[in-house]
């Protein structure tokens, strides 16, 4: 008697520990907002996951989520939603434990939500995408102009600058949980403006802020833009500490070029899935785009880019190789421009991600970059731009400074406007050295 009622004790205590391990609540530490025009993502930070359900109220517009067996542990009613078409969130605690949180909107939206795993900081995420009509939508540039005056104007070469990562997708983390998501942005910024500095070129940042873009829409943004050439800035983490220095990539087509190239794109690859992005539906490689035999003139153009720039990083930091590597990088396909994709360094090796840390360092990083894709576009650039104006002929002088000249007196002298003939000599200031050389474009 005694045995069958310790039997039943210890059965009872059994599927009371069971219930409680599944009745284990989720903590919901906090909402963060990122947004793009048209575009947002709201996530939802949980120490586990949970099942949750997410509708749409109308007359007045709510969105609503409820979260089971949850509860807060910070308020996120205070949280801003600038931009977005929501006015606030209100949270509040229905029964069996479900926590609800109501968003009241100024107009209809699309949402979807899905949970991602955890990260590398042991954090679930519970994500909401938002699709939206924005609130003040930036009008197109209307320029009125005539036939005549639209033939003389030489259009600016479009650059596409794509920071890696961003938003959920963290990228590599390196030495005190640096972000390689941060880096490549802060690189990216700067190369923008060398690229602003300089006449003839407009940059175009594919993700300006911290939020989550999919592979294929980073390149749908280049070709809305018409850009001339895409440059998408990394930088990754290898399996041993000791792997360093720099390297360009192209699109492969027939395997990657050495086996760390290989890992590289693969590693990037999964960018998608850390954003929560069905790749279900995705074609393979380019089995469609080869097709076109534009592609094989964009891809080697790309090449040509790649060693531009291979050239000017190996001035400044260490090269991980000596030619440009190859490899089958999500990020690159279906582009019909010439596209590139650098790996500034490794955040896994201590000294490097140290550098990657450094300001100076990303502005040298950023630097050889422009100069890189520079040095390409003075030699083939499009002819309708002004690049293609500016600096393309068939020789060039080489002019050593005397005494008393004056960089507008040389320019007078070749029949060169004084802005070409410093853009061409990459000078930051008129003053001239005796002894200095300078090369002078002789245009056709």
């Amino acid at each position: 008697m005694i045995s069958q009622a310790f039997n039943i004790l210890a059965v009872y205590m059994l599927l009371s520990l069971l219930g409680l391990a599944c009745a284990e609540t989720t903590n919901i530490h906090g909402l963060r907002v990122s947004s793009d025009s048209g575009s947002a993502r709201l996530v939802f930070d949980l120490n586990k996951a949970s099942d949750h359900k997410l509708f749409m109220l109308s007359n007045p517009d709510r969105m609503v989520l409820d979260i089971e067996n949850a509860s807060l542990d910070k308020d996120i009613t205070s949280t801003t939603f600038n931009h977005l078409p929501i006015q606030r969130c209100r949270t509040a605690k229905k029964r069996n434990n479900v926590i609800r949180v109501v968003f009241d909107l100024d107009s209809p939206l699309k949402a979807k939500s899905f949970l991602l795993p955890k990260n590398d900081q042991g954090v679930s995420r519970l994500v909401i995408d938002l699709d939206y009509k924005p609130k003040h939508p930036v009008p197109e540039k209307k320029v009125a102009a005539s036939i005549e005056n639209v033939q003389k104007v030489k259009r600016d070469l479009i650059i596409a600058i794509d920071a890696g990562h961003g938003g959920e997708d963290p990228g590599a983390v390196g030495v005190n949980r640096m972000h390689e998501k941060r880096v490549v942005y802060a690189i990216s910024k700067k190369l923008a403006k060398y690229f602003e500095a300089r006449k003839g070129y407009q940059p175009i940042m594919i993700r300006t802020g911290d939020y989550f873009i999919p592979l294929a829409e980073r390149r749908n943004i280049a070709k809305q833009k018409n850009a001339d050439v895409f440059i998408s800035i990394h930088a990754d983490s290898f399996t041993k500490k000791k792997a360093h220095g720099a390297s360009v990539f192209t699109l492969s087509t027939k395997g990657a070029s050495s086996a760390s190239a290989k890992f590289l794109a693969e590693r990037e690859n999964k960018a998608d899935l850390v954003g929560g992005v069905s790749l279900a539906d995705k074609d393979d490689v380019l089995s469609s785009v080869l097709v076109d035999l534009s592609m094989t003139y964009k891809m080697e153009s790309s090449v040509d880019v790649a060693e531009e720039v291979l050239s000017e990083l190996g001035k400044v930091t260490t090269l991980h190789g000596n030619r440009v590597e190859h490899a089958a990088f999500s990020v690159l396909k279906s582009l019909d421009i010439p596209s590139i994709l650098v790996e500034t360094g490794f955040m896994s090796n201590p000294k490097e991600a140290k550098n990657l840390s450094s300001s100076r360092f990303q502005s040298k990083i950023a630097r050889a970059i422009f100069n890189g894709v520079d040095n390409y576009f003075k030699k083939k650039a499009p002819e309708d731009t002004y690049i293609a104006s500016a600096f393309r002929h068939n020789r060039a002088v080489i002019y050593v400074v005397e005494r008393g000249d004056t960089l507008s007196q040389i320019a007078m002298k070749y029949d060169v406007h004084l802005d070409q003939l410093m853009e061409f000599n990459r000078l930051q200031t008129k003053n001239l050295a005796i002894g200095q050389t300078l090369q002078i474009p002789i245009n056709n």
